[in-house]
């Protein structure tokens, strides 16, 4: 039943479109859409420091609502080849499982949405609505060139969606476990703490830097930022790295650096974390470099009418009801909410980014069917 998706899916899998590469990924895709009426425009994004980005937008329909689909074709890097035990990019089907980078995170969901294409215009042949996708290839590094941009240019050409579902791999353990109504907020601090080097059997000829980058790393960690909300988990600050680059025991070392990162619900804003973060370290670490990166904002789109759809299609194909969730790391979707109501749902993601990336074929057969089943739903 699946043919037309499982085969999409593995000619995407098959163009190694690490970020920024799009390795013809992208023309994969857009043979196939206009094979099936749709306009398909290619934007290319670039800013200076940044990589240029590859990306398109396709619509069908010029008229009546208009039913948005966005995914992401670039992929992280496949890591130790050698660990596979199949080739990362040969789209590879054994025993019932569809291997490769991509296959979870999320070529396979745009595969599948074609695939219900197919499906409801099939059953709908005087279909006189719109159907679009907007699909990026600058999801998993800075997303700087990708959907931001794409959702702006889309804004000045009049075009304007009335729901958008995101394809990505939602579920942590069965198809129809969990949807994404929002997204928690990313903030990342990079500090150097400087001191001078010397003898450790002579401290006061030193200065060391150690002590004071504890202080700051308790004050940030000993803070509850929050219990949570009804939409969100608390919130939380995790320290990633800490390194003196020192491998002496006798010797004070000149500087310290640590890392961290925060995922915060709607409770906050970037920017005051931001404060509150540099104001910790001016009264804690002395002499020190700070370096702060908020890649996102929490963000949640009420629930409404598209995530009641999402929920009836999938209690219908698979008998299981979704969550209504918001965890998990950050996704586009935290763009796409200031222009319409949108939601996240996809295949099973336990195995993405991971080696031996895969998906059920079995999933693939009914997230087809739980897309027909919603685009059904949405249009009726």
């Amino acid at each position: 039943m699946s043919s037309a998706a499982l085969s999409l899916a593995q000619s995407l899998i098959r163009c190694p479109s690490v970020t920024p590469a799009d390795a013809g990924a992208l023309d994969v895709l857009q043979t196939a859409l206009e094979q099936r009426g749709f306009e398909v425009k290619r934007k290319l994004f670039e800013e200076d420091g940044w990589d240029s980005i590859d990306n398109l937008y396709a619509r069908r329909g010029s008229k009546g609502r208009n039913f948005c689909f966005a995914g992401h074709t670039d992929v992280v890097p496949a890591g130790d080849e050698a660990a596979w035990t199949v080739a990362p990019f040969g789209g590879e089907i054994v025993d019932g499982r569809l291997f490769g980078r991509g296959a979870v995170d999320m070529k396979t969901g745009i595969a599948c949405f074609v695939g219900a294409l197919d499906r409801f215009l099939e059953a709908n042949p005087d279909f006189d609505e719109s159907i679009s996708l907007l699909i990026t290839g600058d999801e998993e590094a800075d997303a700087v060139n990708g959907t931001i941009k794409l959702l702006e240019w889309c804004d000045a050409h009049g075009e304007n969606f009335d729901a958008c579902l995101v394809g990505e791999p939602t579920n942590p353990k069965y198809l129809g476990q969990m949807m994404k109504v929002g997204r928690r907020g990313s903030i990342t601090g990079w500090v150097t703490v400087y001191g001078a080097q010397g003898h450790v059997a002579y401290p006061h000829l030193a200065d060391n830097p150690v002590p004071r980058l504890i202080r700051v790393l308790d004050a940030l960690t000993s803070r509850e930022l929050d219990t949570g909300t009804d939409h969100f988990q608390p919130s939380n600050l995790e320290i990633t790295t800490i390194d003196a680059n020192n491998p002496a025991t006798n010797i004070v070392p000149a500087k310290v650096s640590a890392a961290f990162n925060i995922r915060f619900n709607d409770t906050h804003q970037g920017y005051e974390l931001e404060k509150w973060i540099r104001d910790t370290c001016a009264a804690h670490a002395g002499a020190h470099d700070l370096k702060v990166k908020i890649s996102g904002e929490a963000f949640l789109s009420e629930p409404g009418k598209l995530a009641e759809l999402i929920a009836d299609a999938s209690e219908k194909i698979t008998g299981h009801r979704p969550e209504m969730s918001t965890t998990g790391g950050t996704s586009d979707a935290r763009f796409i909410h200031k222009y319409c109501e949108v939601a996240e749902f996809g295949l099973v993601g336990q195995s993405m980014h991971k080696v031996d990336e895969h998906a059920m074929v079995e999933d693939i057969d009914n997230l087809v069917l739980i897309y027909d089943e919603l685009l059904t739903r949405f249009f009726d």
